[in-house]
């Protein structure tokens, strides 16, 4: 199947389309050989392809995962450190990579994916994708903190407000609250950051939702393939083109 050359880089997972255009734009990228500097040449998973004369791995083939993420992986591919990694956990005969990161104290859900065109789309922050996490803490939340984090709070290191989280207890003692927290941003650590913003630690995190996406029939440490039907609510949830 023949692809905007562009596309291929993306879904390779070499840059966003955008830099994937300025990189061919800029006579970085080789197909077979030769230079290729138009942006509507089309080529196929089969031909040669090098960035800067390094050769990468076409994707032909897009696949798509839901995990259920346990505590004690990292989101990522490979670790140096020698740390479990969340690519671990599926088939080990495909290339994919993370949509976005959960730390590894968090668990919950996480899509993995070799298509790059989706991930840039759901990562983007103007396409607002809500995600959703039940966050614990060992103290009864104060109405004033709720408010808070529903009107946006400045993260520590950060200096920029948040955008209005939807936060609701959804159980509570003396001792300790649990809270669903809806959040369409994706900054580092940012509903950890959030509670201790307004003076809390999460002590258990675990993201239950993305988008309309939930852990439904999956169990910690298990996996699904989406079906075409989620695929395409995605990308049309994000305004690509598939």
């Amino acid at each position: 199947m023949l692809q905007r050359l562009q596309k291929i880089l993306t879904a390779a997972g070499v840059a966003s389309r955008r830099r994937a255009e300025d990189l061919i734009t800029a006579g970085r990228v080789a197909v077979n050989g030769q230079i290729i500097t138009e942006l509507g040449a089309k080529f196929s998973a089969d031909d040669t392809i090098t960035v800067d004369g390094k050769k990468i791995v076409a994707v032909d083939t897009p696949v798509y995962y839901l995990l259920n993420k346990p505590k004690g992986y990292i989101s990522s591919v490979k670790d140096e450190r020698g740390r479990k990694t969340v690519t671990a956990l599926l088939p080990q005969n495909e290339r994919i990579y993370p949509v976005g990161r959960l730390d590894r104290d968090t668990e919950g859900l996480l899509l993995l994916t070799n298509d790059g065109t989706l991930t840039n789309g759901l990562l983007h922050p103007r396409f607002t994708v809500d995600k959703t996490y039940v966050a614990s803490i060992r103290a009864e939340i104060s109405a004033a903190a709720l408010t808070a984090l529903r009107c946006g709070v400045k993260l520590d290191g950060d200096g920029r407000l948040t955008a209005p989280a939807k936060v609701r207890v959804i159980a509570a003692s003396n001792t300790e609250t649990k809270t669903e927290i809806v959040i369409h941003e994706g900054r580092n650590r940012q509903v950890r950051r959030m509670f201790a913003a307004v003076g809390y630690e999460v002590v258990a995190l675990k993201r239950t939702g993305f988008a309309f996406l939930t852990l439904e029939g999956v169990s910690r440490g298990k996996w699904r393939r989406l079906t075409d039907d989620e695929v395409k609510m995605l990308y049309e949830l994000t305004g690509q083109k598939r």
